[in-house]
């Protein structure tokens, strides 16, 4: 291997100072390895010495980087001092780029001192272009610079042979990594490094302590804190550390952060959806004194374009009932969203909501379950990442309610605090009436979409109202129609109607219509208002398509006639009914079938060939005989059993 750049001469004071691995850490040890080893005799494959003499003030032997035992070599080109390569005919330029790359990589300070020094050698060139030989023009620039001639004299060695405008990676100082690596024992070590590492986070001073017990147990002696300190910084990957002590959350941080657009977008193309709980305390509606008061939730749905809130509802938890009128309100006042964004909330992910939906990722997806209210409207669904609050724009709208609604003067008194322990002097002092709290929400929402001087991507300056009514009115926009606003305000179940008279079962209620009869006994979905069970349920089949309505069947007083005249009615219109479909159909008679079957042959009977007497123990089995053999009909009618079976004997 040669070495085609860096220094590449050495003198046994700087191979000791250097503390190169493979050789002594004194010059006089390096000297005596050398005489030892006869350096200063040895040569290269082309008879060129590996030794020669130094040209500089005390004279002495410089060492050809060759010589070196090869750890020695692998050190210092490791660290940059020699560079070695393949001697190949273009191997030069390769290298020179490598050096060039190592010294665009080093400090500002660095730099500046490898310019300073092709300055001043730059100045000896000069002298020696007029006529001032080497050792005059060293010593005349040491002189000028300030700068010892050994020094000088050092420097020029490292540029011997190379172009003047490719001194300065070979000027650069090299001291990086030229220190002695810390002894430590591996066991120690890793101690250290686990106990660092742990979630909890112990400073390493704390861990430093506990090593230094153990190590003094054992009979070990350890480097001083800041050396090790430094050393972890050194050899311990830092997303390592970030993972172990902070968790994989700040891990993440370490990557730029994602930036979206939604400039490709359109009002009502896609919306998001999400529940706040207010941090206010509110009667219930319809509360009775001493009724302990709640924390209301609202169920809001926003524009993801233009970040406009397009409808919310509140109530006093969030469920797929208050999903459900929200979405109700959307449809109505806006149209049918193209795409909505949600989470796997108990809420969004229920199947009278998402029911159908191939990627939900709560309960158990089945075949027969009913379709959902978005997977019926043609919405496509996407579940954002569970507690990735990042990627639904709707969280950034709730801190800014969460502060305007919560500390507003109008709840002064009822503010709960937004922690456990952050709980304002006046907690539960008040609570607010249902309605005030409702119509504080309600204007502070409207505030919130009319504030100008939004800085969104589409807003620039504009509102939430101006920029969704500019791109509203230009989009093309899915009108609800009647029958799709009563699907949203509906709720959908999937039942069995009664195996006979297909009447339907619903939270103790019971609901029919004559056209069940067709579909007794069959699965079928149910779409009614669970705030109203007394009104008629819609019944569809599996595939969503509408089949009739069905009526609730009240129950009856034990002594209502009126009742039991009607239910006999009803039996005589179904049999009128049934007697009617049966002429429609012209059912043929049971005399015509039978006439139409074909006749069967008579089988004839075969005539035994041995005959063997039986007695009889009938008590008349005698009179019987007797009446046989004189044809007497009226006592053969009287034992009728008995002279057949005579007559099957004879």
């Amino acid at each position: 291997m040669k070495f085609h750049g860096g220094k590449f001469w050495f003198t046994a004071a700087e191979l000791a100072e250097l503390k190169l691995p493979g050789l002594p850490a004194s010059k006089r040890k390096v000297n005596e390895r050398a005489a030892k080893e006869c350096w200063a005799l040895q040569a290269d494959g082309d008879g060129m010495p590996l030794a020669r003499p130094r040209q500089a003030r005390g004279g002495g032997l410089e060492y050809h980087i060759s010589i070196l035992p090869s750890a020695t070599r692998s050190a210092l080109v490791r660290r940059g001092i020699a560079l070695a390569c393949e001697p190949a005919a273009d191997s030069a330029p390769i290298q020179l780029s490598a050096l060039w790359s190592w010294y665009e990589a080093q400090s500002d300070k660095v730099k500046a001192e490898a310019q300073r020094r092709a300055r001043i050698i730059g100045q000896v060139d000069v002298m020696i272009d007029a006529g001032v030989n080497l050792s005059n023009a060293v010593q005349a620039v040491a002189i000028g610079e300030t700068v010892g001639a050994s020094t000088l004299w050092k420097w020029l060695s490292l540029v011997e042979g190379v172009a003047p405008s490719d001194r300065l990676p070979h000027l650069a100082p090299r001291r990086k990594g030229g220190g002695r690596e810390s002894d430590v024992d591996a066991d120690i070590w890793s101690i250290i490094v686990a106990d660092y590492l742990r979630p909890s986070r112990p400073t390493f001073a704390s861990c430093y302590s506990r090593a230094e017990d153990i190590a003094a147990e054992r009979g070990l002696s350890l480097p001083s804190e800041k050396t090790l300190k430094r050393k972890l910084e050194r050899e311990i990957d830092p997303r390592l550390v970030i993972a172990r002590r902070h968790g994989a959350d700040e891990l993440k941080l370490m990557i730029p952060q994602q930036r979206r657009t939604v400039a490709h977008m359109h009002a009502m193309d896609w919306v998001n959806i999400d529940g706040h709980k207010f941090d206010v305390f509110v009667h219930r509606k319809g509360a009775k004194p001493g009724d302990k008061p709640i924390r209301p939730v609202m169920v809001a749905i926003q524009d993801v374009f233009s970040r406009k809130f397009l409808a919310w509802r509140i109530g006093e938890s969030e469920s797929a009932v208050l999903t459900r009128l929200a979405f109700a309100d959307l449809f109505r006042e806006y149209g049918i969203p193209g795409h909505c964004l949600l989470d796997n909330g108990r809420a969004f992910a229920s199947k009278w909501i998402t029911g159908g939906a191939p990627t939900r990722f709560r309960f158990k997806i089945m075949d027969h379950e009913p379709t959902g209210l978005l997977t019926a409207l043609g919405i496509k669904t996407r579940w954002a990442k569970p507690f990735h609050g990042q990627a639904k724009p709707i969280e950034r709208a709730f801190r800014d309610l969460a502060d305007v609604v919560a500390r507003a003067p109008d709840t002064e008194g009822a503010w709960t605090g937004n922690h456990i322990d952050a709980k304002p002097e006046n907690y539960n002092e008040r609570a607010l009436d249902w309605d005030v709290f409702v119509a504080l929400v309600n204007r502070v929402i409207r505030k919130h979409n009319a504030k100008r001087g939004r800085r969104t991507e589409m807003a620039n300056g504009r509102s939430f109202d101006d920029v969704f009514a500019a791109s509203y009115e230009v989009s093309q926009i899915r009108k609800a129609s009647v029958e799709q606003l009563r699907i949203a305000l509906l709720m959908g179940e999937q039942v069995r109607t009664h195996a006979k008279s297909g009447e339907i079962t619903l939270v103790g209620n019971r609901y029919w219509a004559p056209e069940l009869n067709q579909i007794a006994g069959k699965r079928v979905t149910i779409r009614f208002d669970p705030e109203n069970l007394h009104s008629p349920i819609h019944v569809y089949n599996q595939a969503g398509e509408f089949l009739v309505t069905a009526d609730l069947i009240a129950d009856t007083g034990f002594d209502n006639m009126a009742a039991a005249k009607a239910r006999s009615k009803a039996d005589r219109d179904i049999v009128k009914i049934a007697r009617e479909l049966a002429k429609r159909e012209q059912l043929r008679d049971a005399a015509e079938l039978a006439a139409l079957q074909p006749g069967a042959p008579i089988a004839e009977l075969p005539e035994p060939k041995i005959v063997e007497p039986v007695r009889t123990r009938h008590r008349n089995g005698a009179a019987a005989a007797v009446a046989v053999e004189h044809q007497d009909t009226s006592f053969m009618n009287r034992f009728g059993a008995a002279v057949t079976q005579l007559r099957l004997v004879e």
